[in-house]
């Protein structure tokens, strides 16, 4: 038997492809309909199996590791997964002057996201810069 995707489908299989992390109410509002039909549907692609699962996809470049990095790589229902090393660090850019972090980072979080910083400058200059766009993303998210 097939089953014939529709318009509601195939937008919220767009949008979990831009990113998979957004929750049912994100995409909700992105493809214009009420969060419990974005529940609905995901779950009916799920138990369909269209959707097998979601899977993070990593920025190889921005791991690095203190000792040796773990290349192995190990099969899982088709798929290759890197095996990572206990050592693994992640280079975490400054969100506002984009020079690397080299301390604890300075964290801006609102609606849902975090930012970055080198220090608390620049997340004031950030939160600043942005004000009225952090403003509409909480607004947005409430």
């Amino acid at each position: 038997m097939t089953f014939q995707l529709d318009d509601i489908d195939i937008a919220l299989l767009e949008s979990l492809v831009k990113d998979g992390r957004k929750s049912f109410r994100q995409v909700s509002r992105e493809i214009h309909v009420s969060t419990p039909t974005v529940k609905i549907r995901y779950e009916k692609l799920v138990n369909m199996g269209v959707i097998k699962s979601v899977s993070p996809i990593f920025d190889m470049k921005k791991l690095k590791t203190v000792s040796n990095f773990d290349t192995t790589k190990v099969r899982n229902e088709n798929h290759l997964i890197q095996k990572f090393d206990k050592n693994v660090t992640v280079k975490i850019p400054c969100d506002y002057c984009k020079r690397k972090i080299h301390e604890k980072p300075s964290i801006l979080k609102f609606a849902n996201i975090q930012r970055f910083f080198c220090c608390s400058s620049c997340r004031t200059l950030y939160r600043e810069k942005y004000k009225k766009r952090i403003e509409n993303l909480i607004n947005a998210s409430k």
